[in-house]
């Protein structure tokens, strides 16, 4: 139930992104754009979200829906659009959008949908303890060496 309520939440993102440029801007239809919306919510969630997010990190996660996002829009839109001029300007602009609303969609999944062994996971792998030696330092006089 966890995952549904995410897959909605980012499908909406994604629709409104889409709907807004590609709608407004290029003119293209309503059953597409979903269809689009869709397929980049999948592609994006099982990649960036269920595989990267839990392994990388926040950063590394984000920087990858920022490709996966790019690359799908970009694509998905040559094959379903029909006007194809300044078609990665569009795309760049999407998935701008979308990766600033993945940063916040990755707070949202570590915290209400990933469970703590992924957490934990992710702490040890890309989180390095570093240990300092804390000792007290005496100045040794050669006259005290002699004395010993």
């Amino acid at each position: 139930m966890r995952h549904f309520k995410a897959l909605g939440i980012k499908f909406i993102i994604i629709a409104i992104v889409l709907l807004s440029l590609f709608g407004i801007f290029r003119g293209a239809s309503l059953g597409n754009l979903l269809l689009m919306s869709l397929l980049v919510t999948g592609i994006s969630y099982l990649i960036g979200d269920l595989f990267t997010l839990p392994r990388m990190g926040n950063l590394f996660a984000t920087l990858a829906d920022f490709g996966l996002s790019f690359f799908s829009v970009w694509l998905l839109s040559y094959l379903f659009l029909e006007n194809t001029s300044s078609l990665i300007t569009a795309s760049l602009t999407a998935a701008a959008l979308i990766t600033a609303c993945e940063a916040l969609f990755h707070a949202y999944m570590r915290n209400k949908v990933l469970d703590d062994e992924n957490r934990e996971q992710v702490r040890q792998q890309f989180q390095p303890s570093y240990q300092t030696e804390v000792a007290e330092e005496y100045e040794v006089e050669p006259k005290d060496l002699k004395k010993k």
